[in-house]
């Protein structure tokens, strides 16, 4: 295995710290939401932020299983929006993942199939799997 890339991060003060990335452009307070018996506040969350790194990571996987098919699709208006919740059951807390996935111009049939593909090269689906439940839906024109 040959390692193209390495991000670090750090975070301090835990759930209601500050996070900063090694190299400068992650920089961010945390807040706990209220719904999970924190304060609110304007920072992010965990939540989000693995929301945010696994739409962008597969709409990535998106654009490439399409451009390995031949099939061309719109890379500016793909969109992949990420539902990622905080759950608590006997055993304890654990994630759940919704992908709601947007290619414009797609058929059904094509559609799903790239949103299979996609899930089955994501590094963050990889990492996921028989993990967490992860919802794959695909939004079409109407």
């Amino acid at each position: 295995m040959k390692t193209l890339y390495e991000a670090t991060t750090k975070a301090d003060g835990g759930r209601s710290g500050h996070i900063t990335s090694e190299d400068g452009p992650l920089d961010h307070n945390l807040s706990v939401p209220k719904s999970m018996g924190g304060e609110g506040g304007n920072g992010t969350n965990p939540e989000q932020l693995f929301g945010a790194a696994y739409a962008a990571c597969f709409g990535g996987a998106l654009q490439s299983v399409a451009k390995n098919e031949g099939i061309e699709i719109d890379d500016d208006a793909l969109s992949v929006t990420a539902i990622i919740g905080f759950c608590k059951d006997e055993d304890g807390f654990f994630l759940e993942a919704t992908l709601d996935c947007y290619i414009p111009g797609v058929d059904l049939e094509t559609g799903e199939d790239l949103v299979e593909k996609a899930h089955e090269a994501c590094p963050f689906s990889k990492a996921t799997r028989d993990n967490i439940t992860v919802n794959l839906n695909l939004l079409l024109d109407e």
